[in-house]
């Protein structure tokens, strides 16, 4: 009897579980209350639950266990070091001058959005396959154009990805296992190509790209002939305040900082350089794309592993959303429709101006870093939204649908956590919990750029999709 006395006097400690109301009507009562979020495997849904049940038979499991030991073993192993930077017609696989490489899935021009449409008619200007934008427009419907995901030809591009045939790509080789990733270089954050934009000024800034920039970073990287371990680096930055997807403080200096006595060893006019030195200086995301074409040499070293059921791809087009699995051969995808992105808008622009979800700098959080390291870089809340406590909660939240922590790459405010690695699908859908994304905002109209930077999901839908498909496929 005591004991029930006991609990009627005494202050009541509840656990809510399910609808997080309750957990507001005992607060109010000056109870203490702790929500536990919580949402039954495959969201209840019976097909989910069904294709759970198929794959989590013992010797199936004890198959998927091992292949993504394996494939996490060879994601924290890898060594990606930036060995050159050269034109794309030159050294990406299946390049040819009238092939367009674009972010994300699959995608037909008629189908694209209108930021990757603006961008792949400034492309075509800028490749002279066009005389302007209304001759570009009708180049690109015409059939003539090869069009094609960056993901199916070693590369990664940041937002609409658009990459062609002159322009210059990081060449990053995986010292480990022998691959090699692409990306093209950071327009930095001004009316850029990649955000949709493609008036005079942007065509302009890629000729100097390929004319002065480009190959004087080429000429450098001759010079410098060990390359860069990226992987130290990216663990370098992490350590000073960056999350390496929107926040490049750190990354940026360090790179420029190991590329700069290369530059100056070149025969290009001082002007020239002195031009370089000053683009750098105009934006830190100039080693945005850096990291992503190292976070891509890693994954794909873990791509193709019969019955792994760790993600090697996360893109968007800004209408889908895709996602590769390891133990999915070559370029399946498994897509749904790409999300809102919710964050703080610029000054003159309002939420309802947004594109969708658009990019493959999600390679980041793929591998473990950008929104998955939001721990390491605090100070990214001032721009995608959002408070520290969010943020470093969000690093914390993605060890629940990943396989191992990286510890090459830790994050100091987390007691040298390693970066949450190896995102299972089956995690994904039997927690409930989705991969957190921090990206910028681009327009939904063609022409005008970034309005503005926040933080998305994928959809559970693509996830589901690969899940149904290897049950029958395994089981």
């Amino acid at each position: 009897m005591s004991k029930i006395n006991e609990l009627f006097t005494s202050k009541i400690n509840v656990i809510n579980v399910g609808i997080e109301l309750f957990k507001d009507d005992i607060l109010a009562q000056n109870a203490s209350a702790t929500h536990l979020e919580w949402s039954p495997p495959g969201g209840g849904k019976p097909e989910i639950i069904a294709a759970l049940n198929k794959i989590d038979k013992a010797e199936l499991a004890e198959k998927i266990e091992a292949a993504n030991r394996l494939a996490v073993e060879k994601i924290v192993n890898s060594q990606p070091v930036l060995i050159g930077f050269d034109q794309a017609i030159n050294v990406v696989p299946g390049m040819t001058k009238k092939t367009i490489l674009h972010a994300g899935p699959p995608i037909t021009w008629e189908d694209m959005n209108g930021p990757m449409k603006g961008a792949v008619m400034g492309a075509l200007v800028f490749e002279g396959l066009a005389k302007d934008l209304e001759e570009a427009a009708k180049v690109a419907a015409s059939g003539d154009i090869t069009f094609s995901p960056c993901h199916e030809h070693n590369a990664v591009g940041s937002m609409a990805g658009v990459t062609s045939a002159s322009m210059f790509m990081h060449i990053v080789e995986n010292k480990t296992y022998g691959n090699i990733a692409y990306t093209n270089l950071s327009e930095q954050m001004a009316k850029i190509l990649r955000m949709g934009a493609n008036d005079d000024s942007v065509v302009e800034r890629l000729i100097w790209m390929r004319d002065v920039l480009g190959p004087i970073l080429r000429d450098a990287m001759k010079l410098k002939k060990d390359g860069i371990d990226l992987r130290l680096m990216l663990a370098q930055a992490l350590h000073m305040g960056d999350e390496c997807h929107n926040r490049n403080n750190a990354g940026t200096s360090l790179l420029i900082q190991a590329l700069t006595p290369y530059i100056l060893e070149t025969d290009y006019p001082v002007e020239q350089k002195r031009a370089v030195f000053d683009f750098v200086a105009s934006s830190d995301y100039f080693s945005g794309p850096t990291w992503m074409a190292c976070c891509k040499c890693a994954l794909d070293a873990a791509h193709g592993i019969e019955y792994s059921t760790v993600v090697t791809t996360m893109a968007r087009n800004g209408v889908e959303f895709g996602v590769r699995i390891s133990g999915m051969p070559g370029n399946t995808w498994f897509t749904g429709p790409a999300q809102k992105v919710i964050g703080p808008m610029f000054a003159g622009y309002k939420p309802e101006d947004s594109g969708l979800d658009i990019g493959d700098s999600a390679i980041t959080e793929t591998y473990g870093i950008g929104g998955f390291a939001m721990a390491t870089a605090p100070a990214i809340v001032a721009l995608v939204g959002g408070t520290v406590d969010e943020a470093i909660g969000y690093s914390r939240k993605m060890k629940e649908i990943t396989t191992t922590e990286n510890q090459n790459i830790t994050i100091p405010l987390l007691n040298f956590m390693g970066i949450p690695t190896g995102i299972d699908i089956r995690k994904v859908i039997q927690s409930g919990i989705l991969p957190i994304i921090n990206t910028a905002i681009a327009h939904k109209e063609a022409g005008i750029g970034m309005i503005g930077a926040g933080i998305t999901n994928p959809p559970m839908e693509a996830f589901e999709k690969a899940l149904i498909t290897i049950s029958e496929k395994w089981a």
